[in-house]
C-alpha cells in the first residue's frame, strides 16, 4: 500500500495553448485540483514553491485555503526553499494553516535549487554568514525553524502586556500540536538524507538527484533511500520515517494521453548540471498502456522503497486533465502494483 498524491509546480503562461494564463488561474486551479484529487480517491497535494516565477510562490494561503475546501488529503509543499524563509514568520504561517486543515500539513522544505535570478535570496534580505555557503545557511534556517516548531518559551513577556499573557518565556502563536513531526526534507544527495534523519525530518526525493555513483536513477535513488533509514535507525528516532518519491507517470488510455504523452514511451533518464560543479542525474518519464507501465513502474526499486508517490502533474492542461492523469494511475495502474 502507498500513499498516492499530486505534485504541481503552479506554472502559468498567456500561452493560447495554456489552461493557465495567470497568477489568479493557477491558484484557483491548485485548489480545483485538490478537490477533485481527493474525490477521486487521493492521498495528497503537493506545490512546488519558486520565486521569481511564473509559478507558486508563497505556499501558506493556497495551503490554507486547500485546507478550508478538503476534509481528508495530506497538503503539503515540496519543496520550500529554506535560503528564502525567516524561520520565525514561516512557524506562524505554518501553524495559521495547519490548524484551517485540521493538522493535515505535510511540509517539504530544502536548501533549494539553481533559481530565476542570481542570489535571489539577497533579495529577500538574507545573506549567508561569515564563511557560510548558501546551503549551510539554508540549513541554518531549518534548524530555527525545527526548534521553534517544538512550541517551547523562549521570549521575555512585556511586564506591562496589552493583553494577559500565559506564565513564563512566550512562544510563537498559534502553535500546531505535532506540525513538527510532519516536517521532509527535499535531498539530492545520500549526505543531506543521512542529515534529514538525524534531524528527525522525513524524505522526500524528486526525479533528480546529484549523480553519485552513474547507475541507474532509481538505483542510485534506492540507494540513498536506505542510507536515511539506517541514520534514523542509528539516530534512535521513535517510529517508522515516511519517505516519498516524485515520477512522471502518464497512462495512455485515450487519445488525447496518445497526442500528449506518446512520444515519452522511450523516455530515459538524464544527465546534466544543476550547477558548475554538481553533476545531477534526472529520471525517465513513464508513458505507456497500463498493462507496459505497470511492469516498468513494478521494476522501479524507488518506487518500491518508498511509501509515499507523488505524480508530478502537467499543471498547464488544466484540471479537468489532470484530474484524468491521477484518476487514470489510481484506477489502472496502482490496483496491479498492489499499492491500493
Amino acid at each position: 500500500m502507498k500513499k498516492i498524491g499530486f505534485l504541481s509546480f503552479g506554472h502559468w503562461s498567456p500561452s493560447p495553448y495554456s489552461k493557465v494564463r495567470s497568477a489568479s488561474d493557477s491558484l484557483l486551479q491548485s485548489i480545483e485540483l485538490a478537490v477533485a484529487a481527493e474525490e477521486l480517491g487521493a492521498d495528497g497535494a503537493f506545490f512546488r514553491v519558486h520565486h521569481f516565477a511564473r509559478q507558486l510562490a508563497s505556499p501558506f494561503p493556497l495551503l490554507a485555503a486547500i485546507g478550508a475546501r478538503t476534509s481528508r488529503i495530506e497538503i503539503g509543499t515540496a519543496v520550500i526553499d529554506m535560503r528564502y524563509e525567516n524561520p520565525f514568520y514561516m512557524v506562524e504561517d505554518a501553524g495559521a494553516a495547519d490548524l484551517i486543515a485540521g493538522g493535515r500539513l505535510q511540509l517539504g522544505i530544502s536548501r533549494g535549487s539553481p533559481e530565476q535570478v542570481i542570489d535571489g535570496w539577497r533579495y529577500f534580505g538574507y545573506a549567508p554568514a561569515e564563511g557560510e555557503t548558501d546551503a549551510d545557511m539554508a540549513r541554518r534556517h531549518t534548524e530555527v525553524f525545527l526548534k521553534l516548531l517544538e512550541g517551547e518559551g523562549f521570549a521575555q513577556p512585556n511586564p506591562r502586556p496589552m493583553f494577559p499573557n500565559p506564565p513564563g518565556l512566550l512562544r510563537l502563536e498559534p502553535h500546531s500540536e505535532g506540525l513538527r513531526k510532519r516536517i521532509w526534507w527535499g535531498s539530492g544527495s545520500n549526505a543531506t538524507a543521512k542529515w534529514a534523519a538525524e534531524l528527525g525530518m522525513h524524505l522526500m526525493s524528486s526525479t533528480l538527484k546529484n549523480d553519485e555513483s552513474g547507475k541507474p536513477f532509481h538505483v542510485q535513488q534506492a540507494e540513498q533511500i536506505a542510507v536515511y533509514r539506517e541514520a534514523w535507525k542509528d539516530a534512535g528516532h521513535e517510529g517508522e520515517p515516511r519517505v516519498s518519491v516524485s515520477r512522471s507517470i502518464f497512462p495512455i488510455v485515450n487519445d488525447t494521453d496518445r497526442a500528449y504523452f506518446g512520444h515519452e514511451r522511450r523516455s530515459t533518464d538524464q544527465i546534466g548540471f544543476i550547477d558548475e560543479n554538481t553533476r545531477a542525474i534526472f529520471g525517465r518519464t513513464y508513458a505507456a498502456e497500463p498493462d507496459v507501465l505497470v511492469k516498468e513502474l513494478a521494476a522501479d526499486e524507488a518506487i518500491a522503497a518508498a511509501d509515499t508517490l507523488l505524480l508530478t502533474v502537467p499543471n498547464q492542461l488544466g484540471v479537468e486533465y489532470n484530474a484524468h492523469v491521477i484518476s487514470s494511475v489510481l484506477k489502472y495502474v496502482a490496483p496491479e502494483l498492489g499499492w491500493r
